[in-house]
């Protein structure tokens, strides 16, 4: 048998193992409350001669693997959250069409347009990144974003016959106003 001050003085040796095997504090700690109890309740089965440590680190290893067990086993099959996350639902046909239209409607902006788009609203770059990444004030950024989402929406709600956008929208940076 071993003494209760014997197993305090074992136990930051065991939270750190317990961190190691279940990679999280919180879970670090539960595995190392089970351990102690478990430790506790058996300690007349401990044999004077034993390391401590390894004593209750195998009383550790074993609680961990049996919860392991018993989660893959149960919890991912009747958990729906586990079981939602691995699912993955394709598009719609609907929501296809529409990336579809978006895609051809961003092709036909200028490439600055398609650029600042792209980063801004597509890649989520804040605008002093792009502005680094460009190497171009922020509020041309800004402008620039401003004037592509105008000319995407121009685009996408009212496209002249042939499927060009305004002559308004396709004239050269250099030739709109200066920022």
């Amino acid at each position: 048998m071993f003494t209760q001050d014997a197993l305090v003085n074992e136990m930051n040796h065991l939270r750190r193992f317990a961190l190691r095997l279940t990679g999280n504090a919180s879970d670090a700690d539960d595995l190392l409350q089970s351990t102690l109890l478990r430790a506790m309740e058996n300690s007349e089965l401990f044999q004077t001669d034993t390391n401590l440590f390894r004593w209750s680190s195998k009383i550790m290893f074993n609680l961990f693997v049996s919860g392991y067990r018993r989660r893959t086993k149960f919890e991912t099959q009747f958990d729906p959250d586990t079981y939602l996350q691995k699912e993955s639902v394709p598009a719609t046909q609907e929501v296809t069409v529409d990336l579809a239209t978006v895609r051809r409607a961003i092709k036909k902006l200028s490439l600055e347009h398609r650029q600042i788009l792209v980063l801004v609203c597509v890649k989520g770059m804040r605008y002093e990144e792009v502005s680094e990444f460009l190497q171009i004030p922020v509020g041309t950024v800004r402008s620039r974003l401003s004037r592509a989402r105008e000319q995407l929406q121009a685009v996408m709600e009212a496209p002249n016959a042939n499927g060009s956008i305004p002559d308004w929208a396709s004239a050269p940076a250099h030739n709109q106003a200066a920022v």
